[in-house]
């Protein structure tokens, strides 16, 4: 080959050769330029979600915080909470943790309670009937045992066989202490001894009453509730409503009261009630007719003074009265100056054993004893005054308990009436009533008993009438 020809073919190959030496370079140096903006775009989305990372940590630090401050915050409540109320004993958790009446003042409590309790009673009366729907026939009223010529026809009567529920009550009861330390609250209880709403073919349907319902604050009460003149707490316990009727002080009515301690004293709704003899010129019978006064501008005025301890309670309570009649129809009109007073308790003779009693004396109280068995003055129409009754009442009771479950009582109660000339033979002189029982508990909150009772009325001439009863009841306390 020539000089001219090699350099001929050369040339072309050093193209070709600095072609192919620089292709890869370029080639090269473009994909480096292609990675590089490839690489800048990746750590530009990388640093961006760092940065979202880095935001939803702080949010998750924010929210931790304000969940670490919420829960201190219910701590700290929980803790007032249980520093103001009451401790509870072990093993006994309260079902009420916050209050359930919003509209109320902080820290209020409610307590709810009652019972249900169905009455079996059979019934026979020695001088007569009582009446089909007489109140007797579902407790002992004393007052209503029929006697020959005072409400009886001098024959026995057949058994006679009632029940019912209506005793069966229901209570609200709301109680609050302030920061300050005030204490304030209510009390309200109904049961079911009103008026008949059916009858006994179908509904036995009867109407709600009023029991209590009063408010307190600190040492002051309103409202209706039991008379500071009763002892409540010395009670025996009976299958009957009452239990000791003939001789216990009884009476629940609107008030305000004072109590400081063991010493109370209130100002009570007044009434007077009254009984009118009248007597036939020429059948020579004698006929009663019994009223009540709403009368006169004072209240009832009563004053207490208790005492307890492990050894039981002691009570003396004083009464002071006005009885007013003043009728401008029938142009009656006269008053009189009443009182009485009051001694009981209930003495723990041992672990088992306790002794229930109690003793009044007065004039013209008589409406507050035994539900009203006689009227607390005879009213003299001819000579336009009143004559007030006397009384001496009482009652004890004996409670023993053979176990946890199983106990029994005992009770004798008595009142006599000394009534004015006025009111003829057939008002009431004297009853007086004897019962036994016993109650069996098979769990808490529930008592099934039974119990035989025999009463007598006296009237003023001597007569006498008797009732018996034999009575069974069962009770559900919540």
């Amino acid at each position: 080959m020539s000089h001219r020809t090699l350099n001929t073919v050369r040339k072309p190959l050093a193209a070709c050769l600095l072609v192919a030496l620089v292709a890869p370079g370029m080639a090269f140096a473009q994909t480096a330029k292609g990675q590089s903006a490839r690489e800048q775009a990746l750590e530009a989305r990388v640093a961006d979600l760092e940065r979202q990372v880095q935001r939803l940590l702080d949010s998750q630090q924010q929210q931790q915080s304000q969940i670490s401050q919420t829960q201190q915050a219910v701590t700290e409540v929980r803790t007032v909470q249980a520093e103001q109320r009451p401790a509870v004993p072990a093993g006994k958790q309260p079902i009420q943790v916050t209050t359930i009446t919003p509209g109320a003042a902080p820290g209020t409590t409610v307590k709810i309670g009652g019972f249900i309790k169905a009455d079996f009673l059979a019934t026979q009366t020695g001088d007569g009937q009582l009446a089909d729907d007489a109140t007797g026939r579902a407790l002992y009223l004393p007052g209503q045992t029929p006697v020959q010529g005072a409400g009886g026809s001098g024959e026995r009567s057949g058994v006679d066989y009632n029940a019912h529920a209506k005793f069966s009550r229901f209570n609200l009861g709301i109680d609050n202490v302030s920061q300050s330390g005030d204490k304030a609250g209510a009390f309200f209880e109904m049961d079911f001894f009103g008026n008949s709403l059916g009858n006994q073919t179908a509904t036995n349907t009867y109407g709600v009453t009023l029991r209590h319902a009063y408010m307190y604050w600190n040492n002051w009460m309103a409202g209706q509730t039991w008379s500071n003149f009763m002892d409540a707490a010395s009670l025996p316990e009976a299958v009957d409503f009452v239990g000791p009727t003939d001789g216990v002080v009884f009476v629940r009515q609107a008030q305000i009261r004072y109590t400081n301690g063991g010493f109370s004293v209130a100002l009570e709704n007044p009434e007077t009630t009254t009984l009118t003899g009248t007597r036939n010129p020429v059948t020579g019978v004698w006929t009663n007719a019994s009223a009540s006064a709403d009368r006169g501008g004072l209240p009832d005025l009563t004053v207490r003074y208790g005492w307890k301890g492990d050894w039981g309670t002691f009570g003396v309570a004083g009464l002071v009265r006005q009885l007013k009649v003043d009728n401008q129809g029938t142009g009656a009109d006269a008053s009189k100056v009443a009182g009485g007073l009051t001694l009981g308790g209930k003495w723990v003779m041992a672990d088992s054993d306790s002794l229930h009693y109690q003793l009044t004396g007065g004039e013209g109280i008589s409406r507050y004893i035994g539900l009203g068995i006689t009227a607390d003055t005879a009213y003299d129409a001819a000579r336009d005054e009143l004559a007030t009754t006397g009384v001496l009442a009482g009652y004890v009771g004996w409670r023993h308990a053979f176990s946890p479950k199983l106990r029994t009582n005992l009770i004798y109660a008595r009142s006599d009436y000394d009534n004015d000339g006025s009111l003829g033979p057939l008002v009431t002189k004297s009853v007086q009533s004897i019962r036994g029982n016993v109650f069996y508990s098979p769990m808490p909150k529930v008592d099934v008993g039974a119990e035989l009772m025999y009463g007598v009325r006296e009237i003023e001439d001597g007569r006498r009438g008797d009732i018996r009863r034999v009575q069974f009841t069962t009770k559900y306390s919540f």
